[in-house]
């Protein structure tokens, strides 16, 4: 397998694992059910952008990344720092709203990279609309929240 897929597609499902647990966690986490309700839905999002960006690596014959990445650590304990101290549903939300932000970064960069091999943009292609539908999402969760308080 060429390596440069195996290395673009892995990075591109370490984010999305971590948007996953992240999500998840923030779903516990939050008084809100319908916030609840709606990370938990954006985490099965991440989890399928993670199966199939897998299936895509192991098809080729690579190692698909098993663990997310340690930005991605970092922002959870940031999180739940600013959560203890405040707002909760408005504190994960807007972590979670920059996770997507890194996210749609990384595919975008994916796809617009000229050096990307064929098949890891057609990858990335494939989920890109999915990726930016949930960016746009928690973008507008942000908004309302924010002229809500």
């Amino acid at each position: 397998m060429d390596k440069k897929i195996q290395h673009t597609l892995n990075d591109l499902i370490e984010i999305a694992r971590d948007g996953s647990d992240f999500y998840t966690e923030a779903a516990g986490k939050v008084g809100n059910p319908e916030l609840a309700a709606l990370f938990q839905k954006m985490a099965g999002h991440k989890r399928d952008i993670v199966s199939g960006l897998t299936a895509d690596v192991a098809a080729a014959g690579g190692d698909p990344a098993d663990h997310g990445t340690m930005v991605g650590s970092v922002r959870q304990v940031y999180a739940k720092a600013r959560a203890a101290m405040g707002d909760t549903d408005y504190a994960y939300v807007a972590e979670l709203e920059e996770l997507e932000d890194r996210l749609l970064d990384a595919f975008k960069d994916t796809v617009d990279d000229a050096d990307t091999p064929p098949q890891a943009r057609a990858a990335a292609q494939k989920y890109l609309p999915r990726v930016i539908e949930c960016h746009d999402i928690m973008r507008s969760r942000k908004m309302a929240l924010k002229k809500a308080g």
